[in-house]
């Protein structure tokens, strides 16, 4: 038996033992950490970035938007040689814009260079916004600003004109040429040749107007015609054409009541007028001797009685060329509608009052006792 068990064993074949393969190692793929480093740069990068585009895209809404900016209110005048540039500069320096090329490139996109007006003076604060601000500046503008100006009755155009230049609403240099040169599309001006400063005198209407600072002056002028144009009806034209009168006859009439009167007599100095006027063989000859006449081309207070002018009425007959003031509607009225009297003379008091006269030597024993003729 154990012979035989050792037989069956020779029988089996012996087994070697087969070598165990042995397990790979991973290897790591070379650049992962710089790719991560890389990855991990690009992306603070784009964070940095976008924080910095998000910074000054933020900065630039604040000017944009008019945001957080503290309170103040300017006054801006446009100049008619201004350019685009210069008034961004003006907006930059007064503290109502910080970035000029973004309110230029603003401004380009929503066509506001073409809003802005030509000139003028303009109300402006840090709460406008760029919209706003081109808005504001615009020629019909509830920003630009304003002044009231008063009208004096009697103001000769000089008068007005330097009134209007005091007041910002315009230069005198402007006023005479807008005056001089502009044809007003009134009827009254119409035989009125074109050239001289004063062809406007008598139409000029005195009252209290609301004129933009900087105003253009034309439109300025035109608003002293239209409230004339306005108060001279046709009714009152018509009295004047029935009367055998131009309107410009009636006017110049008018502004000697207005430079003469002591405020309470018009009607009295318009009958003296008329008297003188219609009553060539009396001993005035039909001299008007209204001295205001003189003084409106001499100017001062010294009357020269031998002043070579056709405004001279002592030795001009009749009418002078023209008015010699802006007359308000009493002293219009006045000249439409005189007192029905008989004197052809007056004279002004110690009183400061005129005292009328029909003859000459009366006029003349009253100056004799009065203090101011000595």
């Amino acid at each position: 038996m154990p012979q035989e068990r050792r037989s069956y064993e020779s029988r089996e074949p012996e087994r070697e033992s087969a070598p165990r393969p042995r397990p790979r190692r991973r290897r790591r793929k070379r650049g992962i950490g710089a790719s991560l480093s890389f990855a991990l740069l690009y992306v603070i990068f784009v964070i940095g970035v976008s924080a910095l585009l998000a910074c000054v895209g933020w900065i630039a809404a604040n000017d944009v938007l008019a945001l957080n900016k503290e309170a103040k209110t300017v006054t801006l005048t446009i100049k008619k040689e201004d350019t685009f540039d210069d008034v961004v500069d003006m907006l930059a320096d007064n503290g109502l814009i910080e970035y000029k090329p973004l309110f230029k490139l603003f401004a380009s996109f929503t066509h506001g260079k073409d809003k802005i007006a030509e000139f003028g003076t303009f109300t402006l604060d840090t709460d406008m916004d760029y919209r706003a601000l081109i808005s504001g500046m615009s020629a019909n503008s509830a920003f630009r600003a304003e002044v009231t100006v008063t009208i004096p009755e009697g103001y000769t155009c000089a008068q007005i004109f330097r009134l209007l230049e005091e007041q910002g609403v315009s230069t005198v240099e402007r006023l005479e040429d807008a005056a001089a040169n502009h044809d007003y599309n009134f009827s009254f001006l119409k035989e009125i040749p074109l050239g001289d400063p004063n062809r406007l005198e008598g139409y000029l209407f005195p009252s209290t107007y609301q004129f933009y600072v900087n105003h253009d002056p034309v439109t300025a002028l035109n608003k002293l015609l239209v409230a004339f144009d306005a108060r001279f009806t046709d009714e009152k034209r018509a009295e004047v054409a029935g009367a055998g009168y131009t309107i410009r006859e009636i006017l110049t009439i008018a502004s000697m009541i207005e430079k003469e009167t002591d405020g309470t007599d018009r009607t009295r100095i318009a009958s003296v007028i008329y008297n003188r006027l219609n009553n060539p063989g009396y001993e005035t000859a039909g001299y008007l001797g209204i001295d205001a006449t003189i003084l409106y081309v001499t100017g001062g207070t010294e009357v020269d009685v031998n002043a070579d002018t056709p405004y001279n009425t002592r030795t001009h007959q009749g009418l002078p060329p023209g008015p010699i003031a802006n007359p308000g509607m009493e002293s219009i009225n006045a000249a439409m509608h005189p007192a029905n009297e008989k004197y052809y003379y007056y004279a002004l008091g110690d009183d400061n009052l005129h005292h009328y006269y029909q003859t000459y030597d009366g006029l003349s024993k009253f100056i004799s006792t009065q203090e101011r003729y000595k």
